[in-house]
């Protein structure tokens, strides 16, 4: 059963909870040690680049792995994307699919020789980057602008995989969102690792003329972060009079649906939910929010992966 990751996780400072389940934090940490202590082989018949988090789910990952895949191919590379197999994650395999060439085995190393034997020259793997059997030439972190590191611990006391002083591994972080004053979380950043590449993006509806702004909308998410997708529609005028939010990944069940229908009816509004979470449903009663990520100064991207690659 899915389950919505805990509020405390998310408040800025760890309450009194949060301090109770740091004991249970050790097999995190522990593992995390013995992880970075494996050297991995570079190579040399592809390159590797790693979009991930330390942040658990609700980063955007997905959508950023779409976005450099297609750049990479933009610049004239032979690039796949790599998703290893969960079946509760059926939603962003099947957006990876249609949207770039997928290769999604339950072993990301099988899944990588198979892009090697069809001749790919780079591979973006959507998360994995704590799975140490593989060597990334380009490892970026994810974060979500509204979220940043909740409350700064470990799981289950918190909502993080590594502890933020572990960005000084990594190459570059994006700080995804929807076009939020950053320059405080920059600044945090720096005082981890004052040479990182910093990138900030945000998400862009690209269907909004489908969607009437004198109408009243019930919207319905299952993402890791549903704040994100509700203030997407609000800063684009969209009025949003009731929101049911789900787990990530969560399988809706005919109930679910009937009951968002007919909350809908009666307050006369129309449906939106996310690409993702319609993926799944495929409904003509509900209507999704198309979006794309946008990169500020893409060009800085760009000439950082020419420079990489």
């Amino acid at each position: 059963m899915k389950i919505k990751k805990p509020k405390f996780w998310d408040y800025k400072k760890p309450n009194f909870f949060s301090y109770l389940l740091i004991p249970l934090t050790l097999p995190i940490i522990i593992n995390n040690f013995f992880l970075y202590k494996n050297k991995i082989k570079k190579n040399d018949k592809i390159k590797n680049i790693c979009i991930g988090n330390i942040y658990v789910g609700g980063t955007a990952k997905t959508p950023l792995t779409i976005k450099i895949n297609k750049i990479l191919e933009n610049l004239n590379f032979k690039s796949a994307t790599i998703k290893k197999f969960y079946k509760n994650q059926i939603d962003e395999q099947k957006l990876l699919n249609e949207k770039t060439r997928l290769y999604c085995f339950k072993s990301r190393i099988k899944a990588l020789k198979e892009a090697i034997k069809d001749g790919f020259e780079i591979a973006v793997f959507d998360d994995g980057l704590q799975d140490k059997t593989i060597y990334y030439d380009l490892k970026f972190v994810c974060f979500n602008s509204l979220t940043w590191i909740g409350n700064g611990l470990l799981i289950p006391a918190g909502p993080l995989r590594e502890k933020i002083e572990s960005i000084k591994k990594y190459d570059a972080i994006f700080l995804n969102g929807n076009d939020e004053d950053n320059s405080h979380l920059i600044n945090e950043v720096k005082k981890y690792n004052s040479n990182i590449q910093i990138f900030e993006t945000f998400y862009n509806p690209t269907n909004l003329n489908e969607f009437n702004k004198n109408d009243d909308y019930v919207i319905f998410s299952g993402i890791g972060n549903s704040e994100s997708f509700k203030k997407t529609l609000t800063k684009n005028k969209l009025n949003i009079i009731k929101e049911f939010v789900f787990p990530d990944h969560y399988e809706y069940k005919t109930k679910d649906i009937d009951k968002i229908k007919i909350e809908a009816k009666s307050l006369n509004a129309k449906i939106i939910t996310t690409e993702k979470d319609y993926i799944k449903l495929n409904d003509n009663e509900i209507k999704f929010l198309k979006i794309e990520t946008s990169i500020k100064k893409e060009e800085n991207l760009i000439n950082f992966l020419k420079s990489k690659l």
